[in-house]
């Protein structure tokens, strides 16, 4: 029998890694891993729509609000992380957290990443080797703990070292519009963690918002700090920096801030229990 060349190299190639086997870690009843189907994917979208559009106030489109899920075209072409508590169920029955992850491949497909809709990212689009953008994060309310979210950052980080992800971003939230009100927070933010020149994203012209707002040495840090959004905080214990301005996102009803991690640290720190060869194939 004839074997043509396509054939001759999926062979040699082995079966395609399943998105099971690129994350997956179970630990006691949780478990975090990427979506497997469309009912996975939807059950996600439902847990997005009840955080943001319920809880945070955001404003559905009315296709989005006759669905109660927070949808767009970036959800059919990216990869969904979930994590699921398995007292709930071992599907979209037990989705207690999500977050949406875009790879170049991903935003090849769109014709741009999501932020850049609110930021000038192309200094980051020049970076070399593969970036990932991480967004629509969220946690369902009764399950807003510490394990939870380690588990979410167990996933993006096996995810990340699966594809030798480089560098990660993305917009991060702080809750309302009224940038005055974030004053303290968004000035800390701009002079103390501001990305170095080569990686900073810069809010476009049209949406662009002052961050230092105050001078440095009129406010106190430490204060400062605290009024830092939770999220926006673990990127910084990453070693995140943030981008130049802020956005007003009037759909979300958040100020946006821009958020840079190199993964060194993050792999470093939710990888080293883990054997370098845990998802390499011979």
């Amino acid at each position: 029998m004839r074997i043509d060349r396509a054939d001759s190299e999926a062979e040699l190639l082995g079966p395609p890694i399943s998105n099971r086997e690129i994350v997956q870690v179970v630990a006691g009843d949780f478990e975090v891993r990427l979506a497997q189907t469309a009912d996975e994917i939807a059950a996600a979208q439902h847990l997005r729509y009840r955080v943001f559009y319920e809880e945070m106030s955001a404003h559905p489109t009315p296709e989005m609000a006759a669905q109660r899920r927070d949808f767009d075209p970036f959800d059919e072409v990216c990869d969904h992380l979930l994590v699921l508590d398995r007292r709930r169920g071992e599907g979209p029955e037990g989705i207690v957290g999500t977050y949406r992850l875009i790879r170049r491949e991903h935003a090849a497909k769109i014709g741009r990443f999501y932020s850049q809709a609110e930021y000038d990212i192309q200094k980051i689009i020049d970076f070399p080797g593969e970036v990932l953008e991480l967004g629509r994060s969220c946690i369902a309310k009764d399950a807003r703990n510490t394990a939870t979210m380690q588990m979410l950052w167990r996933g993006i980080a096996l995810y990340a070292y699966h594809y030798n992800i480089r560098l990660m971003f993305g917009c991060a939230s702080m809750p309302g519009t009224d940038p005055q009100q974030h004053a303290q927070a968004l000035s800390y933010l701009h002079h103390h963690h501001l990305a170095p020149p080569e990686i900073r994203a810069r809010a476009l012209p049209s949406r662009y918002v002052k961050m230092d707002v105050l001078d440095a040495g009129s406010y106190e840090a430490r204060k400062a700090l605290v009024r830092v959004s939770p999220l926006i905080k673990g990127y910084l214990r990453l070693g995140g920096y943030v981008g130049d301005g802020a956005v007003i996102d009037s759909q979300f009803n958040t100020t946006d801030v821009f958020i840079i991690v190199k993964t060194e640290l993050v792999t470093e720190k939710y990888m080293r229990h883990y054997e370098r060869g845990v998802n390499e194939k011979g």
